[in-house]
């Protein structure tokens, strides 16, 4: 096929963000009548199409290498089946759930939970705020989203969006490759930047966040003593994004997040590829 007609096919086939959500929300009002609501009285007439210009990874490459929260190794690979002796290649894959860019499901601190393949699959794509705190990251690794971040986000770009995700950008992604990831102290303490409680509370009593999504290791700050982040975010039925990569590339407010999460049963969470519309 030559080039030009390639490029004709993708355009052809490109959904505009707005469109999407407008089917999302079809959808949800649907549900909504479901269960008794009134329909509205006319529709509003079409916005026009906004098309997606930039899709942005926003996933780590997994590796048996890849830093954990335990220290130990989260992934492993065995080759079970291979191309010149049986034809075609196949790996067995040995995997901790939460490794790498992963998601944290309700179920992975509550007793009854939402597991990973029962969130509703509505929620897994999002308008995602972006909150920098990449200058105190820098001077202070245990530094945290506290709902002064939050509100001066609001000041600066309005409201958070309903049913989005906020997410952390530190910084620390660009240190994955080396050990100042987990940055573990003699006493083997870790440091690193992550929701502080008070910021996680405030986004739940909003009703806002459907998720939260940070580039380290943990929702929680390294040093935390308690996990008390997750303890309070999870089992309100919300899910949690760690090891997020490319969010220094990303607006504070504009893009869309999009969790490929996986779908195994009652699994308290998993490696997920998740990316940015923009």
């Amino acid at each position: 096929m030559c080039g030009a007609c390639v490029m004709e096919e993708v355009k052809a086939s490109m959904l505009s963000r707005r469109s999407l959500f407008g089917l999302g929300a079809a959808v949800g009002a649907a549900g909504l009548l479901g269960m008794g609501a009134r329909p509205a009285a006319a529709a509003a007439p079409a916005a026009e199409p906004v098309t997606v210009s930039t899709i942005s990874d926003l996933t780590h490459e997994l590796s048996s290498e890849f830093p954990t929260f335990p220290g130990e190794p989260g992934f492993a690979m065995e080759r079970k089946f291979g191309l010149e002796k049986d034809g075609f290649n196949l790996f067995v894959l040995t995997i901790d759930e939460h490794t790498g860019t992963h998601m944290d499901a309700p179920l992975h601190f509550s007793a009854d939970g939402l597991s990973v393949a029962e969130i509703p699959v509505e929620k897994l794509m999002a308008p995602l705020a972006v909150i920098d705190i990449r200058e105190k990251a820098s001077a202070n690794p245990d530094a945290q989203v506290t709902p002064d971040d939050i509100k001066a986000w609001i000041s600066a770009n309005g409201e958070l969006p309903a049913h989005c995700c906020v997410a952390m950008k530190s910084g620390w992604s660009q240190h994955v490759a080396t050990p100042k990831f987990r940055n573990a102290d003699e006493a083997k303490v870790m440091h690193f930047p992550g929701f502080h409680v008070e910021a996680l509370t405030m986004l739940i009593e909003d009703s806002t966040a459907v998720g939260i999504g940070v580039d380290t290791l943990s929702l929680d700050f390294g040093a935390s003593p308690d996990f008390i982040g997750h303890k309070t975010w999870l089992p309100s039925g919300r899910w949690g994004l760690e090891c997020l990569a490319g969010l220094d590339a990303l607006p504070a407010k504009g893009a869309t997040i999009v969790v490929g999460a996986p779908k195994h049963r009652g699994g308290t969470g998993g490696p997920a590829r998740v990316f940015a519309l923009t």
